[in-house]
């Protein structure tokens, strides 16, 4: 029998299929965080923090502090370069202020904003 026979579970399908649809209507929201000084975040949107381990990062903001060693080049006479993250790709840190993208009720850290 299908959803048809049932009008209970025809109703609750189409309770369903509607949240559904509406989920997927809205946009990605974006918000404005700030690390804190135990690695937590806080956002705009959700003033309680998040501990550090319980949201998300982007990979690129996980490379290191600047300075730090992030890969060797060389050539083939053997001349080695030793290439160190720059300021400009470091992680994210405490008193940083973050781009954050809400993805279901999971943050995720997208980057570091900068004053212009």
């Amino acid at each position: 029998m299908g959803y048809g026979g049932n009008p209970g579970t025809n109703m609750l399908a189409n309770v369903l299929a509607c949240r559904m649809k509406k989920e997927n209507e809205s946009p990605l929201p974006l918000d404005f965080g700030n690390i804190g000084a135990d690695g937590s975040l806080t956002t705009k949107a959700f003033p309680v923090p998040i501990p550090k381990g319980s949201y998300s990062v982007l990979r690129h903001l996980t490379l290191g502090a600047a300075g730090t060693m992030f890969t060797e080049t060389g050539d083939a006479d053997g001349h080695r370069h030793t290439v160190a993250v720059p300021e400009s790709m470091r992680s994210i840190g405490p008193g940083d202020r973050v781009l954050v993208a809400w993805v279901n009720n999971e943050a995720v850290v997208i980057d570091i904003i900068k004053k212009s």
